[in-house]
């Protein structure tokens, strides 16, 4: 098994792993595949959520890793979200409790809202809903995300595509500070003003399609397919994906690279051991396009859409 991974202190004590495994259209079978490859690659960080519609099959790996002995359950760090249907005040402890029980665990380390923009809720098996998309204050939703820290059921609670005045907005009223805020972030978008407003209010950016989702027959993204990416695969004897998430991880950024090919798994999580030169980590900064490849379009006419901002 590889060594693991570093960790990141949280601004409420708690510590975190450097990078996880993202799970987003992993569905069931290759979910539950995929969790059990990563813990077996040294993985103890797993990302999930209600909309993904794979937290049981997460969570069978993970138990059934905890009753093998590869792992004991404080050894990992869970985080799923809270849905957009769930945003009413009077759902989000029940929705919680839904992903709780999916998962079959007694807690989960990180509890993120998934977005600021609620929508309406019909029922619990409308999981992605339909885009009748609701005014519900997102500032009502997060104070009962506190609750479940106060019920000793999460231990820590983020944010997630939010922009970063709505950040600064739930900053000013909570009780409970977010400690993340999970975003897209890859070399060719690479958030640099919202991360460093990030740091200066002490939260953490998660990285969510840290590789942009690649496309090998269009050679897309650049910087894992162009010459100066192969360039610098050949001097550190790293694929091009590896080298992404290593700068990734030295600019701060927690990384949550998706695949469900064990062998790719393995490889993305085996960063630890080297560090990209100065002159390298520049090279990757001349590939930022300012282009989203998740740019939540649908939803672009709420008066809560994250990204009209710059960032």
């Amino acid at each position: 098994m590889s060594k693991l991974a570093p960790k990141i202190k949280l601004n409420n004590g708690q510590e975190m792993p450097v990078l996880g495994l993202g799970t987003w259209k992993s569905y069931e079978s290759e979910a539950y595949q995929s969790t059990r490859d990563a813990i077996d690659a040294g993985y103890r960080h797993i990302d999930t959520a209600f909309v993904y519609e794979n937290e049981q099959e997460v969570g069978k790996a993970i138990r059934e890793k905890i009753a093998e002995g590869a792992v004991k359950r404080e050894e990992i760090f869970i985080t799923t979200k809270l849905g957009g249907i769930h945003h009413d005040p009077a759902v989000v402890e029940r929705a919680f409790r839904l992903s709780l029980s999916n998962l079959g665990l007694e807690y989960v380390d990180l509890y993120l809202m998934h977005l600021p923009i609620g929508q309406k809720f019909h029922n619990d098996n409308n999981v992605h809903g339909t885009l009748e998309l609701t005014d519900v204050d997102y500032l009502d939703t997060w104070r009962e995300m506190e609750k479940l820290v106060d019920l000793g059921l999460v231990r820590s609670i983020g944010l997630s595509n939010f922009n970063a005045k709505q950040t600064e907005r739930v900053l000013q009223s909570c009780r409970i500070k977010p400690v993340v805020n999970q975003v897209e972030c890859h070399p060719a978008f690479q958030q640099k003003k919202l991360r460093e407003h990030a740091k200066q209010h002490g939260l953490i950016i998660c990285a969510y399609c840290p590789l942009a989702r690649p496309q090998p027959a269009r050679h897309w993204p650049p910087f894992l397919y162009d010459e100066q990416a192969q360039k610098m695969s050949k001097k550190y004897g790293r694929s091009t994906a590896q080298i992404c998430l290593r700068y990734l991880i030295q600019i701060g950024v927690v990384p949550l690279p998706k695949s469900s090919n064990k062998s790719r798994i393995a490889e993305n999580f085996n960063v630890f051991d080297f560090e990209l030169a100065p002159e390298d980590m520049t090279a990757m900064e001349r590939y930022h396009t300012g282009v989203r490849t998740v740019p939540f379009s649908g939803m672009s006419g709420h008066k809560y859409y994250p990204f009209h901002d710059e960032f």
